[in-house]
């Protein structure tokens, strides 16, 4: 008996690659580009509709400086204090505000993870249902674990100083705001 599957309906993939084919891309010259994107980007999260607990991958090489947008990115959105990179604790908590108006943010670097089930005996599948915003640096080593991306970052050393830099969504929610942010970047030109 053959069972046509493409009649069943589905839930969304907890886990899976981008699904689209739209994309904005561009050049930092250098580092005060990268500030400029970050402080935007902060901006843009806490208007955009759901931008408050928006999960984002950050893809690259070492050194490209996704560490640094991170930082940038939380200073923006008013942390304050030091901001330290989360390679040997995993994982930096941060929060923004109080009360209602509290904005969890949770940066990841999960570089030094062997093996995808570490996210899981770790408890992160908790923070990940839970509200804020989750950065996430060197997500390939949970491959399999994470939940779709809202957008995926991902950043290419075109030399000492500037940066390639390319956005996709792998969300509906991705998709809509990543719209408004290339329509915002086209009234800008």
């Amino acid at each position: 008996m053959k069972v046509d599957l493409s009649t069943l309906s589905s839930h969304p993939p907890i886990v899976g690659s981008p699904n689209t084919t739209l994309a904005w891309e561009g050049l930092w010259p250098d580092e005060s580009a990268t500030q400029a994107f970050a402080q935007s980007l902060a901006s843009q999260l806490q208007k955009w509709t759901g931008g408050r607990d928006a999960r984002i991958e950050l893809r690259g090489n070492l050194g490209t400086g996704k560490t640094t947008l991170v930082r940038h990115l939380l200073r923006a959105a008013g942390v304050q204090g030091r901001i330290k990179s989360p390679t040997y604790a995993v994982v930096e908590p941060h929060q923004v505000g109080s009360g209602e108006a509290a904005w969890p943010i949770w940066h990841f670097d999960f570089y030094r993870f062997n093996d995808p089930q570490e996210w899981e005996d770790a408890g992160f599948r908790d923070i990940f249902a839970g509200p804020g915003l989750k950065l996430m640096e060197w997500p390939d080593k949970v491959a399999g674990q994470l939940p779709c991306a809202d957008w995926y970052i991902t950043l290419a050393a075109m030399d000492e100083h500037s940066r390639h830099v390319h956005i996709c969504a792998g969300t509906p929610q991705g998709l809509s705001w990543l719209q408004a942010w290339i329509g915002s970047a086209q009234d800008e030109n």
